[in-house]
């Protein structure tokens, strides 16, 4: 790949710069880091395909597959699952199993870091992006004061019900911080170089840095809840996109949690704000700063078409305790659409004192690729490489 001039670091902006951050260390030990799956179906108890409830520690999903695979005689490819979690937490998670696997082979397994709580049957194999959600718990310790941090973790929390930025999270990038910067180097090639999976990775993370640098110019401007005429708007109830032609009318909808502004996953075919509107101007700066346009991304159209993500989140049933029998630590718990990074949260609570740049490129969440089509949830997570349609209430793809 021919080589692409740096791209300019970038430290994500506090959108509760004002409020006190209670410092501490998170995930100091697996269990700090609970992850529940909260699945967009519930599987109907019958069918071909056997699915199975685990919970996981120290463990990558893929493993955990694996095993399952194993003891149930099945090829690991054709193993399903909604989305990727954490290795070093515990988790837990569905996965389905393909026929011939039978429920009696997995019940009741417990194998060295994998538990299997629950075994059913469904119709459909379980595919990737078909959740609704996660559940965090998170423990954050080598607290002084246990009860002010709590109190102040819960200010902050209440501060971004409105909607927290949805960052891609350092994790993102890469072990070197340097996927982006790759990404860069291949789309300057025209697309040229490697296999597809890891070019798609590689695109997908530069997509997820350039969305990074549009939401900090929203910030930074105090932009981030106001709705500017071409913006691209999603209705978060339905997922229905459509674009702002009244910023008056919008911006009430927005600021009573009917619509999400919707931020460039730029792509071949993405979904732009209409030329000559202040959002399309915001877009097409962002990529004229690194010398980049539209037609950039055409060489790579087949796996990164682009999408829209949605700009905040909203965090669910925010809740703040003391862990007890613990002298410093407290626990942070709630929920976030698939897509969104707890990490991200987690530093506004904190603040810590000293954070690596962003420089373009890290642990896999559980999110399809930043290029998802247009039509797909916006927000799907990032650490698998196959996005998938949004699920009906059966199981069956849109």
């Amino acid at each position: 790949m021919s080589a692409a001039p740096p791209l300019p670091v970038l430290v994500p902006p506090l959108a509760t710069a004002g409020l006190a951050g209670i410092g501490g260390r998170l995930r100091s030990r697996d269990e700090d880091f609970a992850v529940e799956e909260l699945p967009a179906y519930a599987p109907a108890g019958e069918g071909e395909h056997v699915w199975v409830w685990i919970e996981k520690r120290d463990l990558t999903t893929p493993v955990a597959a694996a095993r399952l695979a194993a003891a149930a005689g099945v090829p690991v490819r054709d193993v399903g699952w909604a989305g990727m979690k954490d290795r070093h937490a515990v988790t837990r998670q569905w996965l389905s199993l393909p026929p011939p696997a039978r429920p009696e082979q997995v019940a009741g397994l417990d194998d060295g870091g994998l538990r299997v709580l629950a075994v059913t049957r469904h119709r459909h194999k379980l595919r990737t992006g078909h959740l609704a959600g996660n559940r965090f718990a998170l423990v954050v310790r080598d607290l002084a004061a246990p009860a002010a941090a709590a109190a102040q973790a819960r200010a902050t929390l209440a501060a971004l019900a409105a909607g927290a930025p949805n960052w891609y999270a350092e994790q993102r990038f890469g072990r070197d911080g340097d996927n982006a910067q790759r990404g860069l180097a291949l789309i300057r090639a025209g697309g040229r170089g490697g296999a597809p999976r890891q070019r798609r990775f590689l695109v997908s993370a530069l997509q997820s840095y350039l969305f990074n640098r549009w939401l900090a110019a929203r910030l930074d401007d105090g932009l981030l809840a106001v709705v500017l005429a071409g913006d691209v708007l999603q209705k978060r109830a339905s997922g229905g996109l459509f674009t702002s032609t009244d910023p008056d009318t919008d911006g009430a909808r927005l600021a009573a949690g009917e619509l999400a502004i919707t931020g460039p996953m730029f792509g071949a075919s993405m979904r732009a704000p209409p030329d000559g509107s202040p959002a399309h101007a915001r877009e097409a700066a962002l990529l004229a700063e690194l010398d980049l346009g539209p037609a950039t991304f055409h060489a790579v159209r087949a796996i990164a078409p682009g999408t829209r993500r949605q700009a905040t989140v909203l965090l669910g049933e925010p809740a703040v305790e003391v862990v007890a029998g613990a002298a410093d630590a407290i626990r942070v718990a709630f929920t976030l659409p698939a897509g969104a990074y707890a990490t991200a949260v987690m530093r506004e609570v904190m603040k810590p004192a000293a954070e690596p740049p962003e420089a373009a490129s890290a642990e896999p969440a559980d999110d399809a690729p930043a290029g998802a089509r247009d039509d797909a949830p916006a927000g799907a997570r990032d650490d698998d490489p196959d996005p998938a349609p949004a699920p009906l209430a059966d199981g069956h793809a849109v």
